[in-house]
């Protein structure tokens, strides 16, 4: 890419921090958008639920990569709750897609997260970007989020849509959850355990999210999954083995409705996801597998 600049909102975020060190290591500038008062050069403001953004910090960015969003795994499903998560995602992406396409010099790529949620539950059938959107609260999210890129799509701009599975990693997200259960002897399967995780390690995550930015021929939706999505029970045995503890216990789905109230469908939903356009794009993961996934982090 010719310019070495690229902008990262959600920069504070697991997935984006391991981006920004990602890009900085390589010699890259990367100018990351905060909500206080900017620190120094290598920060611009913005405020996604008020729709602004100092878009002349934005000058000069070869690519502007959006993965802002509060967590949905955070806080339980209130309506209140939704909305936030909602909000944060979709008007972000609209403030941001208007931004840049009104630049002078426009991004050449605007890269901006979305989720598998898009499919909703898919049982064991197995789906590509191909498939259309399922029904609930993530899969209209997921619709929402994705058109509000209109603006930088309309301007001419390439446009990805990373839609990503369960990141692998010890820091955070769903994973980050399960690790220290598992470490304590206390891990076991979530219901009967048949439902299919759409994994990605970490350290793929942002490989994709490169390739994403330095593919030209990629637009739209692109899955951000590892090739071969395993089951919850597989996924438990794998932790088990990796960390040298026992997986004996279980979770009745009784109790995480209990616990999670709406939540609790998507986490004992099931969602084949694979990264068709990905693999097809010469994409190569590190980790492919899940036990290589969960060593790595």
């Amino acid at each position: 890419m010719e310019r070495s600049r690229i902008a990262v909102a959600g920069a504070s975020g697991l997935i984006g921090g391991a981006l920004v060190r990602s890009l900085t290591a390589d010699g890259y500038e990367v100018v990351r958008l905060v909500r206080r008062a900017p620190a120094g050069p290598g920060e611009v403001r913005w405020d996604p639920e008020r729709r602004s953004v100092d878009a002349a910090g934005l000058a000069g960015c070869a690519a502007v990569v959006n993965l802002a969003g509060a967590g949905v795994g955070d806080h339980r499903w209130t309506d209140a709750y939704k909305r936030r998560i909602r909000d944060s995602r979709v008007l972000g992406t609209e403030t941001l897609a208007r931004a840049v396409a009104a630049l002078e010099e426009p991004p050449r790529v605007f890269v901006n997260g979305s989720a598998i949620g898009y499919y909703g539950t898919t049982g064991s059938r197995v789906v590509d970007e191909g498939a259309p959107p399922g029904d609930g609260f993530l899969p209209s999210l997921c619709v929402a989020w994705e058109a509000a890129t209109g603006p930088a799509r309309q301007a001419g701009i390439r446009t990805v849509h990373a839609r990503t599975g369960l990141v692998v990693s010890r820091r955070g997200g769903a994973f980050g959850r399960l690790f220290p259960l598992f470490r304590a002897g206390l891990g076991g399967r979530l219901g009967d355990g048949r439902q299919y995780w759409s994994f990605i390690a970490l350290h793929d995550t942002v490989a994709a999210l490169r390739h994403l930015i330095d593919t030209e021929e990629l637009s739209g939706p692109v899955n951000l999954t590892a090739p071969q999505p395993v089951t919850n029970r597989e996924i438990t045995a794998a932790m088990g083995r990796v960390l040298h503890r026992p997986t004996l216990l279980a979770v009745p789905a009784p109790v995480l409705r209990t616990v999670l109230g709406e939540l609790a469908g998507d986490v004992l939903g099931s969602q084949r996801v694979v990264p068709k356009r990905l693999l097809e794009s010469g994409f190569a993961f590190a980790f492919p597998g899940v036990e290589d996934a969960i060593r790595a982090a």
